[in-house]
């Protein structure tokens, strides 16, 4: 199956009235076990790569490269793309490596400093067929970058991406990064708001916070593309841990891996059935 653009992906799922999951990758695993979870699904996907995640890896490559191979390999539509950058230098490098979709996160500058920063980034990764998203309206939990309680502006959203030319808008509206919890309050007269205000599909980030009343909630007000990654990984690590504790001769990380990767790939593949048909 051929990689696709992002923007395929949310611009059919908006016209539809549906949700498309994506999911973070921070190991090889991960990015097998979101792919195998949509082809149970028969659902695309995104995988999702992050500035902080490429800096674990020591670089964007490694792992770029490693989840680009899995999604070219996947039997259901699936992108690649690049997670919360604030550098440009590593937008170019996703680019050059063949990711299909950006998200450039320069949201704590100044409007009219993020406005100049994101145009410049839309305009080269447009000259080069790649989707860009940008965020608006910080989102709480962020390395402490964000403030919590932040909500998106609709005028000041549609002028931002008229201004940008950006494809797809990461707006606040009740969810905060890293919650290990799912009992975040979104406001969805305020999504509806938005989704009426600009003419993109609109980017929930820090949806791990959001049970799943909550995401087919959002998706019927406006929602399209919805980002998870700390749920994903505390179902990792519990299954690392279920394992360790009943198997303590353990040495092989295989043996305890694999179940891991078993359990990402059956929850995104409920995921992705919340996301795909809300109110059903």
């Amino acid at each position: 199956m051929p990689l696709i653009s992002t923007g395929v992906i949310t611009h059919g799922a908006r016209t539809g009235a549906t949700g498309v999951g994506a999911f973070n990758v921070v190991q090889i695993e991960h990015a097998q076990a979101i792919v195998g979870g949509a082809e149970t699904a028969g659902l695309p996907v995104i995988l999702q790569v992050s500035e902080n995640t490429a800096r674990y890896h020591g670089g964007l490559e490694p792992i770029g490269l490693a989840s680009l191979a899995v999604a070219r390999a996947a039997g259901v539509p699936v992108s690649v793309h690049l997670d919360h950058a604030e550098s440009a230098d590593l937008v170019r490098e996703a680019v050059r490596l063949g990711f299909t979709s950006v998200m450039f996160d320069a949201s704590a500058l100044p409007y009219a400093d993020n406005v100049a920063a994101t145009r410049e980034i839309t305009a080269y990764c447009h000259s080069h067929g790649v989707w860009v998203e940008a965020e608006l309206g910080e989102i709480g939990g962020k390395d402490g970058a964000h403030a919590p309680g932040v909500r998106t502006d609709p005028d000041e959203a549609r002028a931002f991406v008229e201004a940008t030319a950006v494809d797809a808008l990461a707006v606040a509206v009740g969810s905060s990064h890293a919650m290990l919890t799912r009992d975040a309050v979104l406001d969805f007269a305020l999504i509806s708001r938005l989704r009426d205000a600009v003419g993109v599909p609109l980017v929930l980030h820090g949806s791990s916070g959001v049970g799943d009343t909550g995401l087919a909630a959002a998706i019927g007000a406006g929602m399209t593309k919805v980002n998870i990654s700390t749920h994903l990984n505390k179902l990792f690590t519990r299954a690392v841990r279920d394992y360790l504790d009943t198997h303590a001769e353990a040495a092989d990380p295989r043996a305890y891996l694999g179940p891991a990767r078993d359990a990402v790939a059956a929850e995104v593949a409920r995921l992705l059935g919340v996301l795909a048909r809300p109110g059903r």
